[in-house]
């Protein structure tokens, strides 16, 4: 019983490596799974099939049980390709029955005519005619055995490549899968062998469960017929062996080379004037083949004379003078190179690339700007240059920020034609910085700047509230999650756009009467460049909504309940349940500062209620792109109220009828509502 036990274990063992459809690297059309046999009853190396274990069990229940084959498939199967043709059942013969398939649990059963008879071996085939409803077939016919008496021999079920396979890898790892397990003991290097013209192949053989392997030592040659055989002396782990010697045969793909990589890179521009130009091969290439004739550079029609070598698979094309400053050239690899098969490229490798302008750099603007005195303590500064450089020339040395006498340490980054310094720590309120960039950094083309620039920055002594970057979302006045409506009344959105994600444009209602000025809609299912438009959009939102509600300096403000009839100075605001603005109007005074930030962090629902008060009146020069909302609910701007700022909500946001607001409404998961003649305008 305990052997029973163990064969069989070993066979689901066997099976399971063997579903994969890696082995061959096969993907389906649909770019899903391959169908692919899951399990089957019995189970592979079964024996004593049809014997009771238990006493109680009917002669019928019996009878039932044994007459029963069946293969569950991984996926969905076409019932049609599903026949007594493809799924079949033979012992001494051909046995007799029926073949179902049911899409419930994607299972086909076999019901033989009669009870199986006692003291067989059967063999039972799905074939590579059963295919899914889109037509991806099993790749190879998948096959087990089972047994009615009480010992079943070893065969070779399935073999990795299959035989006759062409176009193999030569990296390819040689596998033989079993009806049962083995013993490895048994499969060795003169058991399971790999030849090519009748020399032996040198690799090492291992065997898990069901499955054997032979890794060759070295790569396979490429168009070559090599031949696997697995012979007698490979038993099960009853120490039966397999019945005949097993051989199969397949040949190795050809290695046709290609440029994988060029330095400069196709359309590259800004490429220095001593560049050596390089292409780089697939494989080992013949170097007597790269030559100044099959590896070419050209300016427009004249030739640039050069020195061609080879290394590696590198290949490099050294001008013996410098390139022309602004000038486009043409690199060519002709299909005249071969690999040391003997196989060319399969066509001609072209590229071009521009060079570099000789003319100096300059810096275009900078941030903050010179004598900025509105700038906060964590700011990054940065400064944008004319044209692409050598980041490798700007470092801490060349781009500086003193205070005084006292250098700010920091860590320089870049982004485009923009380096940024970003500070070890937060600079100090009150004091004066001096930021230099020296004329010893240089373009992309290696010209240095003419002369060094230096332009100041002071921190004002009272604290303002951080900056709040909102990426994509800035571009949007309303942002939802899964709806934006317009329940009545002609809304307006002014110089802003529409957009949902990742809700689908069915879900934006109302449009028209509501219309958008200077503005379009968009939803996630517009597909393409929308799509990626709108989910970076989302992500940005997102990483606005988390910054706001996590900032902390200054040093929030704590309030709670009804904001209305106060004035309220730059700064950051946090209430910890619901916030109201209710009886009278809310005043953001910015004291005389147009870049004053105001920062509102609610932890629940925010309300403004129209009426007696209810809506934001701006002072000292206070302007709405700087206020931001954040609620971790959902907000209401209130009937006929006029609100100012960017409202992030966790969930959604409602405007009452003929509320106006100059600012966004950014709802992250929720919808947005207008209920009757809205007004959203850019702030």
């Amino acid at each position: 019983m305990k052997k029973n036990k163990l064969l069989t274990t070993l066979a689901i063992l066997s099976i399971a490596l063997f579903a994969g459809c890696r082995n061959d690297d096969y993907v389906a059309i649909d770019g899903g799974p391959c169908p692919i046999v899951v399990s089957t009853t019995p189970v592979s190396g079964a024996t004593l099939v049809g014997r009771s274990k238990v006493t109680s069990e009917t002669a019928s229940a019996q009878a039932i049980r044994t007459k029963l084959v069946t293969a569950k498939f991984n996926k969905k199967m076409d019932s049609k390709t599903i026949t007594s043709s493809s799924f079949t059942v033979t012992g001494t013969t051909a046995i007799a029955g029926t073949v179902t398939y049911s899409d419930a649990d994607s299972t086909a059963t076999f019901t033989a005519a009669d009870k199986l008879p006692d003291n067989t071996t059967f063999t039972a085939r799905v074939t590579t005619s059963v295919k899914d409803p889109i037509g991806n077939a099993l790749q190879q016919d998948y096959v087990w055995v089972f047994s009615t008496g009480t010992t079943i021999l070893p065969v070779v079920i399935a073999t990795s490549p299959i035989n006759l396979a062409t176009g193999v890898a030569l990296n390819k790892v040689v596998t033989a899968t079993f009806s049962v397990a083995m013993d490895q003991s048994t499969i060795t290097g003169s058991t399971f062998t790999l030849t090519k013209a009748g020399v032996a192949v040198a690799g090492s053989v291992s065997t898990t469960g069901a499955v054997s392997s032979f890794t060759p030592t070295l790569a396979l040659s490429p168009l070559t017929v090599y031949t696997a055989k697995m012979t007698m002396a490979a038993k099960n782990m009853d120490g039966s062996a397999i019945a005949k010697d097993t051989t199969w045969t397949f040949t190795t793909a050809d290695v046709v080379p290609k440029v994988i990589t060029t330095d400069p890179t196709k359309a590259a521009t800004l490429v220095p004037l001593n560049k050596t130009v390089s292409a780089i091969f697939s494989v080992a290439m013949n170097a007597s083949t790269i030559t100044t004739s099959t590896f070419t550079l050209k300016n427009g029609a004249v030739s640039v004379v050069g020195v061609v070598a080879y290394a590696g698979t590198t290949a490099t094309f050294n001008p013996n003078n410098d390139l022309l400053s602004n000038t486009v050239y043409t690199a060519t690899v002709k299909a005249g190179v071969k690999n040391t098969n003997g196989t060319a490229l399969a066509k001609d490798t072209v590229w071009t690339f521009t060079t570099a302008t000789v003319l100096a750099p300059t810096i275009l603007f900078t941030d903050p700007v010179d004598q900025d005195q509105s700038v906060t303590l964590s700011q990054n500064v940065s400064a944008t240059f004319s044209e692409a450089m050598n980041n490798t020339t700007i470092t801490t040395s060349t781009f500086t920020i003193m205070e005084g006498l006292n250098p700010v340490l920091g860590v320089i980054s870049f982004s485009g034609n923009t380096a940024s310094f970003n500070p070890n720590s937060d600079f100090v309120a009150g004091k004066t910085y001096t930021a230099k960039v020296t004329n010893a950094v240089k373009n992309a083309g290696g010209t240095n700047m003419l002369n060094d620039y230096v332009w100041s920055f002071t921190i004002p002594t009272t604290v303002v509230a951080p900056f709040v970057d909102l990426g994509f979302a800035a571009r949007f006045g309303i942002l939802a999650g899964v709806g934006v409506s317009n329940a009545a009344g002609a809304s307006v959105i002014n110089n802003l756009d529409v957009g949902i994600y990742p809700g689908a444009r069915s879900s934006i209602t109302g449009f028209p009467p509501a219309t958008i000025v200077n503005g379009n809609s968009y939803a996630a299912d517009d597909g393409g460049a929308t799509n990626a438009m709108l989910n970076q959009a989302k992500l940005d939102l997102v990483a606005a909504y988390l910054f706001v509600e996590g900032a902390t300096s200054p040093a929030p403000a704590t309030v709670s309940g009804d904001q209305g009839g106060k004035t309220l100075a730059p700064g950051i605001y946090k209430s910890t349940s619901t916030l109201l603005i209710q009886n009278g109007d809310l005043t953001l005074d910015a004291q005389g500062n147009p870049n004053a930030v105001f920062v509102f962090q609610v932890a629940s629902a925010f309300t403004t209620v129209g009426g007696a008060g209810g809506s934001i009146i701006l002072s000292g020069g206070a302007q709405a792109k700087n206020i931001y909302w954040q609620t971790g609910s959902s907000a209401t701007i209130g009937t006929y109220t006029n609100f100012y700022g960017n409202v992030l909500a966790l969930q959604s946001i409602t405007m009452g009828a003929y509320a106006n607001a100059v600012g966004r409404m950014l709802a992250q998961n929720g919808s947005v509502v207008m209920t009757s003649t809205n007004t959203i305008s850019k702030p």
